[in-house]
């Protein structure tokens, strides 16, 4: 009887173990996942603020550009520039008060359709 309560401590002991050794492998790769993640969002991060910027120099040269070329078409040393600034204050506006949001609204939902109830990576593995 004592081998038998032997066998049956070391087989707990032993499932013990291997339930802890479980547990520590899925913390690792619980945070391997959330270091994946974050190194996504932050390549995702920069990749749009380059974007963003460039954008930005873009339009802020185009817009320069065109003022000068209405401004030499004019013959006018501030029309050109004037009309440019017409323009985005119109488009201003509709964006402020004509617009609906809903068409925002629906671009979004189709963005972020089931983003978080998708099935995990692990899971498609099995």
């Amino acid at each position: 009887m004592a081998n038998y309560d032997n066998g049956t401590k070391e087989k707990s002991t032993n499932l013990i173990e291997n339930l802890m050794g479980y547990i520590d492998t899925r913390i690792d790769i619980i945070r391997l996942e959330i270091q994946e993640k974050l190194k996504a969002s932050f390549v995702g991060l920069l990749h749009v603020v380059l974007l963003g910027f460039f954008a930005l120099m873009s339009v802020l040269f185009v817009s320069i550009f065109l003022g000068l070329l209405l401004n030499h078409l004019l013959d006018s040393s501030f029309w050109g520039f004037g009309i440019i600034a017409l323009f985005y204050v119109a488009v201003l506006v509709m964006l402020v008060v004509g617009l609906d949001k809903k068409a925002f609204q629906s671009m979004a939902d189709k963005a972020f359709d089931n983003t978080i109830y998708k099935t995990d990576k692990r899971e498609k593995q099995i």
